[in-house]
Order: structure tokens, then sequence, then C-alpha cells
């Protein structure tokens, strides 16, 4: 992504720098007696810039990720999925509420609810995923964590799909649909049904997912 980003700059001088050379057409007077210059059509500088410009257009387009890839506005609470520069979907999600919970016992620690910023792939592609809840959730509840680790699994509220890209963070459906669009998850991305059914169905394990 950084390539890409300096090769977008360096494009973006190029066309100042051709933008701003000096135009050596011939140039009228106001006054009633007009000056005649040398034309001079083109000259070895600009010919260099616009050859420079033809060969970072070129590189910057071989950057372009040729599978789709998914990109997460947390700000906006949207997600994407592109391919060739065509946006091919365009959802509704919910991204992390960023609140913050003490770990009991613990007056040091704590549970951020944040969605992770960055480059990121997906990792795992689940059918029917079963929700296996963490030690905070149990507290959020203002219930004990339980030993026996069956009493974790809570299946049916993740939808029917699940795609996870790193430290039990996913893009999953949700139960709480009125709440799309809106900062209020754990840290995970909710989709609606139809459209976590089409990124399941347009990613792949190793598709690209940029999260800002």
């Amino acid at each position: 992504m950084g390539r890409v980003l300096l090769a977008c700059a360096a494009v973006t001088c190029l066309l100042v720098l051709i933008a701003t050379a000096p135009d050596t057409r011939p140039v009228a007077s106001a006054s009633p007696q007009v000056v005649h210059r040398p034309v001079v059509q083109d000259g070895p500088g600009l010919r260099a810039l616009q050859a420079k410009y033809k060969t970072l257009s070129k590189q910057l387009s071989q950057l372009k990720p040729s599978q789709p890839y998914i990109l997460v506005d947390t700000a906006r609470n949207r997600l994407y999925v592109k391919h060739q520069g065509e946006v091919v979907l365009d959802a509704i999600a919910s991204t992390g509420s960023g609140t913050i919970l003490d770990k009991p016992g613990d007056d040091s620690s704590q549970w951020i609810f944040d969605t992770p910023r960055g480059e990121f792939l997906v990792q795992s592609k689940l059918t029917k995923p079963t929700w296996i809840k963490p030690d905070w959730a149990f507290v959020e509840e203002g219930l004990g964590v339980p030993k026996n680790a069956a009493e974790r699994a809570e299946p049916g509220v993740l939808g029917d799909y699940a795609l996870g890209f790193g430290k039990g963070y996913f893009i999953h459906g949700t139960l709480y649909t009125r709440l799309l669009g809106k900062n209020v998850t754990h840290g995970c991305i909710r989709l609606n049904d139809t459209d976590l059914k089409g990124v399941y169905t347009l990613a792949r394990v190793g598709t690209p997912i940029m999260i800002f």
C-alpha cells in the first residue's frame, strides 16, 4: 500500500511539472507592436517528463490488486469490496465502539473495544460459525467467567458466515441489524445477511483487508 501511495505522489508531481512547464508558443502582445518569438514545439526536458509519467503510470497500474479486496471505513461504518478500481459491493457496517472495560482483579489492565486499523488478510472463511464467548463477554454482563469451555459456545449469533482476519477479529453477521451504521461492536465488523453473503462469495483466504 505504501508503494502505491509513493507512486501516486510521484505521478502527481510529474503532472504538476508538466502543467507548469514554460509555454514556448508565440504570445501576442496587447500593444500595437507585435513581437515574434521563435516557435519551439517541444523540448528534451518536457519529453523526458512525459516519458517518466508514462512509466510511472504503468508501474502504478501494475501495483493495483488483481483480485478483489476489502476496504473498511470505520468512521463512516462502510465496507466496500473493490476489484480493478471498481466498487462491486457497498455495505453499511458496524465497527468498534472504542469503549473500555476494566479487567477484574487487575487495575492496570483493560479491554479496549476498537476495530484494528491497518492492512490484513482474510485468514479463514467459516460457515454457520459458533461464537466462543471470551472472558470480557461474561464480565460485561456481570457474570462469572465459566471454567467449562462448553459454556462459552453460543451458536446462531454471528450469522451464516464469518471471515477471520486475525487475533479473534471477524467480519460476520448480526442479530441487531437496527444498529448497523453505528460504532457499537467489540472490534469485529458486522454486516447484514445479504451483504455478508456477498463478501463471503467475493473474498477468498488471502484477500487483502484494508481498515482505516
